[in-house]
């Protein structure tokens, strides 16, 4: 089950959207400035909000990096990629008893 979010997704959009309004009035005016700025304001944790703003900014070309839907694809991608592991290590081990069994060269 996943973790409850500690800030909900309008507050979320509202901050990113003021911090990005912030340094385009400003030029100048840092990430770190402005989350600084704005996060005590909308109640956020300002190092939450300059994640999220960079979370965001990959997420539109802005900046290098994965984004949030490339990084859930990974993740289940290699989720998929343990199971099949699994299930390959039973049925192998399944194919090795079952040839020890049908063995005709066996005593039993």
């Amino acid at each position: 089950m996943p973790v409850p979010r500690k800030y909900p997704s309008e507050l979320r959009e509202r901050a990113q959207r003021l911090v990005r309004e912030a340094r385009e009035q400003d030029p100048e005016l840092s990430l770190n400035a402005a989350v600084q700025r704005i996060g005590p304001r909308v109640g956020a944790n300002p190092d939450t909000l300059r994640r999220w703003c960079k979370r965001a900014n990959v997420d539109v070309d802005r900046a290098p990096g994965t984004t949030t839907a490339d990084a859930r694809r990974i993740k289940d991608l290699e989720r998929a990629v343990e199971e099949l592991r699994r299930a390959n290590e039973v049925l192998l081990a399944a194919s090795s008893f079952f040839s020890r069994e049908l063995d005709p060269r066996r005593t039993r």
